[in-house]
Parts: structure tokens; sequence; C-alpha cells
């Protein structure tokens, strides 16, 4: 799995259509519009609810809107998407492309799976898909992630680094940071494989970790980063979403590192994010609209990890010595021979 600048610049160029459609309710979204000649694909509609954190969160909605483009313009299917702006939004959004006769309803993240939960039971015969959470009904297909694998891979890394004092500013205090957005088990399962990377290497290693209680507020993240750099943290993976790009900020100012989450972040600040801890939402996204498309969409729960390109580690950035990466690189596949199996909960 891969991510890049070049992604996100192809989506600005796709989604003008689309944006257009964009707003805080559903009947701001207008009519979905399709690029296929076949009547089929374009009868076929997908509906997105992103949560509070929006499209430009350079992150999880990111990912889940470029699956939504990827299907549009591939298969042809009708889209449109609806940006949340407080968590009321998500029942009515919700109900409100399924009363429309949309045949796919997604719902983005974990904190929507209340929901989903109620709303797939109003509406038996839509389909729904939620990501990151487990709605057990015959109508939703539920898209989890291994992601303590991904974060089990940047953490070694960040170890290595640190232990070594591989990159400029690398100080001798072996502490390495970490702000998660809330305590729930999408970011919590990233940080677990993060601590069980770091100690894999350096046992002796430091980890500060702090939670912002939100994910749509930089200002934040910025601040909760600061206070563990003043703690002497000179690398910090964020798992904050939108809250989280104030983490890098704060790194950049103080010329040290960070690492991203979800999608690979380090087109943000190119000498300060040293690797991202990617997720597969894009993948999933798009797999599972073109099941629905298909009539092969099946309801149950769906993981994504190593093994299936499900999730993964950016590359590192140039200036971390290869002797690292190929350890690193070394430990993905034990990953998925099973030889390591990362924890799924915090030390």
């Amino acid at each position: 799995m891969k991510s890049s600048i070049g992604a996100f610049a192809m989506v600005a160029a796709l989604s003008s259509g689309i944006l257009a459609g964009c707003g805080t309710s559903p009947s701001a979204t207008g009519t979905p519009s399709s690029t296929s000649t076949s009547s089929k694909a374009a009868a076929y509609k997908v509906g997105l609810v992103t949560d509070t954190g929006g499209l430009n969160d350079h992150g999880f909605n990111h990912l889940a809107y470029m699956g939504l483009l990827q299907a549009k313009h591939q298969l042809g299917v009708s889209v449109s998407v609806v940006q949340s702006q407080t968590a009321s939004d998500y029942v009515p959004y919700l109900t409100n492309y399924a009363r429309q006769g949309y045949n796919l309803v997604i719902a983005v993240g974990f904190l929507m799976q209340q929901a989903v939960q109620q709303v797939s039971k109003e509406f038996p015969h839509t389909k729904f898909m939620i990501i990151d959470d487990q709605v057990t009904a015959p109508n939703v297909t539920s898209s989890l992630f291994d992601t303590q694998q991904c974060g089990y891979l940047v953490g070694e890394l960040a170890g290595l680094v640190q232990k070594q004092h591989a990159l400029p500013n690398i100080n001798q205090y072996n502490t390495l940071g970490v702000v998660g957005g809330m305590a729930i088990p999408p970011v919590n399962t990233y940080i677990a494989g993060f601590y069980a990377g770091v100690h894999a290497v350096d046992p002796s290693a430091k980890i500060i970790l702090k939670y912002t209680n939100d994910f749509n507020n930089p200002n934040n993240g910025q601040t909760f980063a600061q206070s563990e750099i003043a703690q002497h943290a000179d690398i910090i993976f964020q798992v904050a979403g939108g809250s989280g790009l104030g983490v890098i900020t704060a790194a950049q100012q103080a010329h040290l590192y960070a690492i991203g989450v979800d999608a690979n972040q380090n087109y943000l600040a190119p000498n300060t994010v040293i690797t991202s801890a990617e997720k597969g939402i894009q993948v999933a996204t798009f797999d599972t609209i073109q099941a629905g498309y298909k009539g092969t969409l099946k309801a149950g729960t769906q993981t994504f990890s190593l093994s299936n390109n499900g999730v993964g580690m950016a590359p590192p950035i140039s200036a971390i010595p290869q002797s690292i990466a190929r350890q690193v690189a070394a430990s993905e596949q034990q990953i998925i021979a099973g030889k390591i199996v990362p924890p799924t909960t915090i030390p």
C-alpha cells in the first residue's frame, strides 16, 4: 500500500465536480453525478458520511473519499459525500441517504458505530459500510484494520533511530512521544504496536503518551506535542487525525521529527515526517463499493492487514540509514509470516 503527495494531487484534480456537492447537510449534496456511459453503473448510488474531522484531515476521511472517487471514475457509479460537523449529524445524514434510495451508505469511523446500528435497523434493505468498527447486522459490512502491525514497524524504526542517534538533533534522553486523539480501539491498536516495536529494539526507551480527546483541533495537538518535546521527546507519533497535524507542526518548529498516521504525511513536512503508519481505507472503501456494485457484497467483518495490503509503513526518508530500513523490512516479513505478533493493547 502506497500513498503520496501525487495521490493527493490527483484527488484534488478529480474532486472538483464532487466537492461542489459537499455540504453540512444531506440536502446540500445535490444530485450525484456519473462519468460512466453505463446506465447500470450510474444507477448504483453510493453515499459517504464523514466524521467531524472532514475531508481536509489529510488522513482518515480523505482516504475514504479517495476510495469513493476511485469508484466513481473506474466503475462509473454515482457518488455523493456529506461532511459531519458534529456527532449529532451522523444519524440524520445516514438516514437521508437511505431514504433517497442509495444502494450503499458508508460511515467513516469508530465514533459512528451507534448511528450505523440504529439506521441499519430502520432501513434493512439498504447496504451499509462502517470503517474501523463492527456492527452485526445482515445489511452491514464492517472494515477493521490490524494497525498494531504498522504501528510496530514505525515504532521499531523510531526506536532504532533514537538508539543509534541516526538523525540530526536526536538527544541523549532516549525518549519518544505519542499523541493520540481518543483512547479508543482504532487509536490504541496503533499505539500498542508502536510501544512493542520501540521496546523490541530498545527496552530502556521511555515513551510519553498523551491524548487530545479530539480529532479536529490542530492547535490542541500542537500544544500536547510541545509538552512532550519539553520532556525531551524528539520523535513523536501522531494518532490524532486532524489534531495530529499540529503535532507535525510542533516537531517541525522544534527541528525534530514526527511520524504520520493513516496516509503518507511526509508531504506536509518532508524533513520532519520520517515515515507514516498507513491504513488502507481507500482500498477498503473501493473494494466494498466494487463488491456492492457487482452484487457480491456480504455482511460481516473484513480485516485488512500487512498480508493483504491493508496496512503498511510509508517509505522512510532518505536520511535514515539503509541498515535501519532493512531491519524494519525484515520485521515486516516476520509479522506477515506470524513470527512476530504485535499486541493490540498498550502495556
